[in-house]
């Protein structure tokens, strides 16, 4: 329990280090990028070996209709991680679809997961990508979008999409966790 919430804090700190502390990480020059991911490469091993040591109370399984938003939901986030969105004609306009496509990866792993570890892992990832997004806008107000796209751009990531989901999938099979049903 405790390296799941450590591998949480270390996640966040990593990731608002730039914007809570600018002239440390500012000073640090090309070597705080490497401090960072190191940082952010260490959280996720706490993160994966607390959630998988930790066995908590469950409150709620997968069901067909579940399964089947999780997967929904899985395309949209791996869409919106894409580049689809700012070089495709739809989702331009967007100001985070990165954070948006990991809020939806983890609102997917909520439905199916009802566990305490789940909810504290996802949960927790839900929250900071959500502040993240509010922070960013508190930092840097002034935003001007991409220029818009083509629709090929859009339909070409959104294959990629459906190709990556597979992939996953299938990875997750050979752990033992069949997102298909």
């Amino acid at each position: 329990m405790i390296l799941l919430f450590l591998g949480l804090a270390l996640w966040a700190a990593a990731h608002f280090y730039k914007r809570a502390l600018p002239a440390q990480r500012a000073a640090l020059g090309e070597k705080g990028k490497g401090f960072v991911a190191l940082a952010i490469g260490l959280s996720i091993l706490l993160m994966i070996f607390g959630y998988r040591m930790w066995d908590g109370t469950f409150f709620w399984g997968r069901t067909s209709a579940l399964t089947g938003i999780n997967n929904l939901l899985m395309v949209a986030a791996l869409y919106f991680v894409s580049p689809g969105p700012s070089k495709g004609a739809i989702f331009y306009k967007m100001r985070h679809p990165m954070l948006t496509g990991f809020s939806l990866w983890a609102i997917a792993h909520l439905l199916v997961n009802g566990d305490t570890p789940s909810l504290v892992l996802f949960g927790g990832l839900l929250v900071w990508a959500l502040a993240e997004m509010v922070v960013i806008n508190r930092a840097e107000p002034g935003w001007t979008p991409p220029q818009k796209g083509s629709i090929a751009k859009d339909a070409m990531f959104l294959v990629i999409s459906l190709v990556l989901l597979a992939v996953i999938g299938l990875v997750h099979s050979w752990l033992g966790y069949n997102p298909f049903g």
